[in-house]
């Protein structure tokens, strides 16, 4: 019997992956550091176990998976190697278990998550599917037809997959510790589209995607006129968006969403143009898109006295633009403060100028310290840098978050990567 060990288990990859292959039958336990992270609460929930790092935690009869984040130097995987157990990189054995479904690869710079999320709820209404969302939740169900999950182009992981279908959201410049230039991201995803053996999904919108190579068909969808897929008549309100889908100038159907923002309608427009390549009946896509409750960290909500707390992913200034903007949508007589923590000093320094211009979309808007990545050399960046670029921005810090009480009725946007959930619970114990 092989028990699966997961050397990082907490890792949003990792934790959905010992979900699925707990929900399948196999066993899984994991190790990670003892601080309390979102994803262990899934975990917890299916009595999966999680041991503090320890190499005595690594014996014979083990499987280890080891996170992507840790080198073949962590004591663990040391251990493992030293007495033959097998050693498999997250990517790597991802890369395998695909091969048993028709699976589905969601990439793009932006918007992957919410679109893998998308994705699953709506295709699990017509077939047995099994996920792995990079919010940290997976599901394995044992006789699925389809698999959808999420691949991030970070340091070519992706490149581990070779996946039926792939939906493509977007290329754009990020993760500059990696990526030398936008070039060097667009070569990735170039080499990403050559190994998908059935069809690719693409935003038509984004000029980098027109100019994709590949030996399967590439679809396009957006709302420019020269989308296979194209959404017209879009009726924004307070409660969602409205629109109608035309398949290469003929009308298919309408569609409404729950969530808010361009992006989500050009999310949903791939997940529309990935079920109508599989022939899944029109009216359970469109009951499913109603029923989508989000994923975790992007644009989840909580109303607190007349204040509404909004807890964002967005860490670079494209997902920022995009979180403003939806806030923007659903409660347009409010005010609008951004929270944000920049998340890595590479980031930062790359993307100065363009934060200070996402930033300024909101009303009102305070900086917390950089979030710095263990990969990296802080240098001699400060928060000080962006604060000067944006007017009438302020710092603040955990321990003193009751300046943001003196905006009444208004959305408080929390925005980062790194661990800027602290701070909107030191505000709400301010407000208790």
């Amino acid at each position: 019997m092989t028990v699966y060990h997961f050397v990082g288990i907490k890792g949003t990859g990792m934790s959905a992956l010992a979900q699925i292959l707990h929900d399948m039958n196999y066993h899984v336990q994991g190790s990670d550091i003892e601080k309390k992270v979102f994803t262990q609460k899934a975990l917890e929930a299916r009595n999966i176990k999680i041991l503090p790092f320890a190499k005595e935690n690594i014996k014979e009869g083990l499987t280890v998976i080891a996170g992507n984040a840790f080198p073949d130097t962590h004591p663990e995987i040391e251990e493992a190697n030293r007495i033959g157990l097998p050693v498999i990189r997250y990517h790597r054995f991802l890369g395998e278990f695909m091969e048993m479904y028709t699976s589905v690869a969601i990439t793009g710079v932006h918007g992957k998550t919410s679109t893998t999320g998308l994705l699953s709820h709506v295709i699990q209404g017509a077939e047995p599917t099994s996920y792995l969302i990079g919010d940290g939740t997976g599901k394995g169900i044992p006789n699925s037809k389809y698999f959808a999950f999420e691949a991030c182009e970070y340091r070519r992981h992706f490149l581990a997959y070779k996946p039926d279908y792939a939906i493509m959201t977007n290329i754009d410049f990020d993760h500059p510790d990696y990526f030398a230039n936008l070039d060097d991201v667009f070569d990735a995803f170039q080499q990403m589209a050559l190994q998908v053996k059935k069809g690719i999904i693409a935003c038509g919108d984004d000029e980098q995607l027109q100019q994709i190579q590949a030996k399967v068909p590439v679809v396009y969808y957006g709302f420019g006129d020269d989308n296979d897929f194209q959404a017209r008549n879009i009726v924004k309100s307070t409660e969602g968006t409205a629109f109608d889908v035309f398949v290469r100038n003929t009308f298919y159907g309408s569609f409404k969403i729950t969530t808010f923002g361009d992006h989500s309608v050009l999310n949903a427009l791939s997940v529309i143009a990935l079920c109508h390549y599989e022939g899944i009946d029109i009216e359970i896509i469109q009951q499913r898109l109603l029923t989508f409750e989000g994923v975790k960290r992007r644009f989840n909500e909580k109303k607190l006295g007349d204040q509404i707390l909004i807890d964002d992913y967005a860490h670079h200034p494209t997902e920022i633009n995009a979180t403003i903007d939806a806030a923007r949508q659903k409660y347009p007589e409010r005010d609008i403060v951004a929270v944000f923590q920049p998340h890595t000093f590479t980031r930062t320094q790359s993307f100065l100028d363009e934060f200070a211009d996402s930033l300024q979309k909101a009303d009102y808007i305070y900086l917390c310290d950089i979030f710095g990545s263990a990969r990296e050399n802080a240098g001699k960046l400060t928060i000080d840098h962006l604060l000067e670029k944006i007017n009438n921005s302020h710092l603040i810090i955990e321990e003193d978050t009751s300046v943001l009480k003196q905006h009444e009725n208004a959305v408080i946007v929390f925005m980062g990567a790194g661990d800027i959930q602290k701070y909107q619970e030191a505000y709400e114990k301010v407000l208790a």
